[in-house]
């Protein structure tokens, strides 16, 4: 499991300028419902809001001592400096000082939110004389993160590139707009599986083939059409475009118009679909934006479609029958509680499924939802599923079982531990309990469903 700062008392939407900002800083899982279990020291920083390239953030500042005894107290932030220039700035708390983002580059060693929390970025806060009495009493209702994916020299040529995702969740109770311990660890395997830091042919015995197909399918040169379920904040589906975008190498616009034989260059009609319910279209799209400059195909820019397990296949994913080598599963959570992330091909397919979690009851319309996918394609070209999983209740184990009985065989390839108990950090009780890490399994396809 990871932990998370976050915001119990958020920010308001605007401020008198010089004046303090009252906020109630939260350290906990990704539920929200376990607090972290020891004193950890909390720095701020405030981040302009400008397009100026000069504008810094401020130098951190050590805002307070977090102590479980004093979760719910209201701490007083001093308002940066005044800038006529400069008249909203975001918030910054970090358990690092000069540490903005989480490195989803966590390579072997797999230090991924091993002894810190993940920082956190409010949304811009209006400085300004004409706040009012109800502009300055409503409340921010959502956050930001960054996640870095690590430094990677590109197959297209041109200079190395650090690529990062910037990530906004809702604050509310809408569990299918936060990023969940499952979507980050899955996120961070994939960037060891991308750069290579997982050796695809013997990190066990028994899963070479699979890791080696799955690189193979999500990276490796051609069309591509993959699928992410239950999306949520699209977190997954970012991370493999991005990932794409950086290391598959694409034909320039000068070969393409120099190739002289029709059909010598193949034309890229792959695809990234990441879906969700109706509710969740605004979201992803928001963060599909803010992220579309690390998107250098048309290909790999997710884009955003509603799909319900419930239902049947949209028209969407019913007109890529025939006309293309790759088939792609689009799916929806229909439980709020329900979060699914999934990546899906066929020949060069990957399927992958994020921390589906307490609502077994879904199962069967997930279940049938994959079936309903597998049979589009022809019986040569089965997917490979890629399922990232933190269990919360055993019960969910069963959906193994019941993808079995589809045809599907899931393999455990990997995972990441999160949170290392050590030294008296992170004693919890109940079913969230540190060191519960976050699996990652590979599913073939071994009979036509």
């Amino acid at each position: 499991m990871f932990y998370y700062l976050s915001f119990l008392r958020p920010p308001p939407l605007q401020a008198v300028p010089s004046s303090p900002v009252i906020i109630t800083p939260q350290v906990s899982n990704d539920l929200r419902t376990d607090a972290f279990q020891d004193e950890i020291d909390i720095f701020y920083s405030w981040i302009p809001i400008t397009s100026s390239s000069s504008a810094k953030p401020t130098k951190p500042i050590k805002l307070t001592k977090y102590r479980p005894e004093n979760a719910y107290k209201e701490i007083t932030v001093q308002s940066p400096a005044l800038n006529r220039d400069i008249a909203a700035w975001r918030l910054v708390l970090t358990a690092e000082p000069e540490r903005f983002s989480v490195n989803l580059d966590s390579g072997l060693d797999d230090k991924l939110g091993n002894t810190l929390p993940f920082p956190v970025i409010s949304m811009p806060i209006n400085f300004t004389k004409n706040t009012g009495k109800d502009q300055g009493k409503k409340k921010q209702e959502r956050i930001e993160r960054h996640y870095r994916l690590g430094w990677f020299d590109l197959e297209n040529g041109g200079d190395g590139k650090a690529l990062a995702l910037r990530i906004t969740e809702q604050t509310s109770f809408d569990l299918d707009k936060k990023v969940w311990d499952s979507g980050i660890g899955l996120s961070s395997w994939l960037v060891s599986l991308a750069k290579g830091d997982i050796n695809v042919q013997s990190e066990t015995s028994s899963s070479a083939s699979p890791l080696a197909s799955l690189r193979y399918a999500l990276f490796g040169p051609g069309s591509r059409k993959i699928i992410e379920l239950g999306a949520g904040t699209g977190i997954v589906a970012l991370t493999i475009g991005a990932l794409r975008s950086a290391l598959v190498p694409w034909p320039s616009s000068s070969t393409l118009e120099n190739s002289n034989e029709k059909g010598a260059m193949e034309v890229d009609d792959g695809c990234i679909f990441t879906t969700d319910l109706s509710s969740a279209m605004s979201l992803l799209e928001e963060n599909i934006s803010a992220n579309s400059h690390l998107f250098s195909q048309p290909s790999t820019r997710p884009r955003p479609e509603v799909l319900d397990w419930d239902e049947e296949l949209p028209e969407y994913a019913r007109e890529l029958r025939g006309g293309f080598d790759v088939i792609v599963y689009v799916v929806s959570a229909s439980l709020i509680s329900a979060r699914q992330t999934q990546v899906f091909m066929f020949f060069r397919i990957a399927s992958a499924m994020a921390d589906v979690t307490y609502n077994t009851s879904s199962f069967p319309a997930l279940i049938r939802t994959l079936s309903n996918l597998i049979s589009l394609n022809s019986p040569p070209n089965p997917p490979l599923v890629l399922l990232g999983y933190k269990e919360r209740d055993p019960a969910e184990r069963s959906l193994w079982s019941m993808a079995a009985q589809a045809g599907i065989h899931f393999e455990r390839v990997g995972g990441r531990r999160g949170f290392v108990c050590d030294g008296g950090h992170g004693r919890l009780e109940g079913p969230d309990r540190a060191e519960v890490p976050v699996e990652v399994w590979v599913g073939q396809v071994q009979k036509v469903v």
